[in-house]
């Protein structure tokens, strides 16, 4: 099985909403393997790693985000799968 890697550019009110462990729980229920982890700039920022359903469905959530946030922009970019752990985890 192929997986599709994608890192996520989160922008909006992202921190201090619980956005990082949302993400945790949302990657782990989709199967994902990668990581979450806030930015100085009050973005979020992730590496998410499936199959292309589990990476899509994860990116349409992350639109909405848990309850209190304000997602204004989520930008993708292609990564290199040799930078994705096994397993999902918060870093930073």
């Amino acid at each position: 099985m192929s997986k599709r890697v994608c890192r996520v550019l989160i922008t909006g009110r992202v921190q201090g909403v619980s956005f990082r462990l949302w993400t945790l729980r949302e990657a782990e229920r989709l199967g994902l393997d990668g990581w979450v982890r806030n930015e100085p700039d009050g973005s979020v920022t992730a590496l998410i790693a499936g199959s292309d359903g589990a990476v899509a469905l994860m990116l349409e959530r992350f639109w909405q985000g848990p309850a209190g946030a304000v997602v204004a922009d989520v930008r993708t970019e292609a990564a290199d799968i040799a930078a994705t752990p096994t397993g999902f985890r918060i870093t930073g």
